[in-house]
């Protein structure tokens, strides 16, 4: 289980997050939208340590993991992957080397070893059969799923994706939902995802939380998203350009 309690966070005088509480459970699929700055990336990096809090705790698991030094979140970093909005593949080496790269480096194996064990990633996300080809073959959405991969290598318990599908074609984002919704109901894997692609909130998230003006607007399940009389919200997830929400 993963808790945010009263998170702050400001850079200079502007003030991003503002006591945000938040809890994800184990197996789940949390949605966290909101538009353009609301501080969705900003929370969940906190969790892997990219960004502390200026106030408010961060517990994985029971222990709190706010304070902890650079070295002390390596184990943390293992057990909470995170897929970044661009996919951060290196162009010289082939797919399977590059999910094969945080296998040798964190398990101490020899290449041989490390690329099969890669193979089996690149399985879980149907890109085996393309496993010597280079992620300039592809476009973003297969690149994307490699990326996927490369998270998957020291099991992690959690994944978190900063805006998957932002930026591909609407089938390749398809493929990239039911990648999610897959690794949850096949491994149990939690997951939380930064997005405001409409389409996958209502297709993949067992819970949506809508960020606005540094705090929840509104936690639960999406079909509450469907019913709700805040404006705010019907505002955001209907499109409307005009209303009470400040963009």
């Amino acid at each position: 289980m993963i808790e945010f309690h009263d998170i702050y966070k400001s850079f200079g005088p502007k003030h991003v997050l503002r006591g945000v509480n938040l809890t994800v459970h184990k197996g789940e699929i949390m949605f966290i939208i909101g538009s353009s700055g609301a501080g969705k990336s900003v929370l969940v990096k906190h969790l892997v340590g990219l960004l502390r809090p200026d106030k408010g705790r961060v517990v994985l698991d029971g222990q709190d993991i706010t304070d902890l030094t650079e070295a002390e979140f390596y184990p943390v970093r293992k057990r909470c992957a995170m897929v970044f909005q661009n996919s951060t593949l290196f162009d010289s080496m082939t797919l399977l080397d590059n999910v094969a790269l945080p296998i040798r480096k964190h398990m101490g194996v020899t290449m041989s070893e490390a690329r099969e064990l890669a193979l089996k990633k690149l399985e879980l996300v149907n890109m085996a059969d393309e496993a010597t080809r280079y992620p300039a073959d592809f476009g973003d959405g297969m690149r994307k799923k490699v990326a996927i991969a490369r998270a998957l290598t020291l099991e992690p318990e959690f994944v978190i994706f900063d805006e998957p599908t932002t930026g591909i074609d609407p089938i390749s984002a398809n493929i990239v939902d039911r990648l999610i919704r897959d690794l949850s109901d096949r491994l149990g894997v939690t997951s939380i995802v930064v997005s405001h692609d409409l389409r996958s909130i209502f297709g993949v998230a067992d819970r949506v939380a809508m960020l606005y003006k540094g705090e929840f607007l509104l936690d639960g399940p999406p079909a509450e998203y469907r019913t709700t009389d805040n404006p705010i919200v019907q505002q955001f997830i209907n499109g409307r350009p005009t209303g009470p929400m400040e963009v």
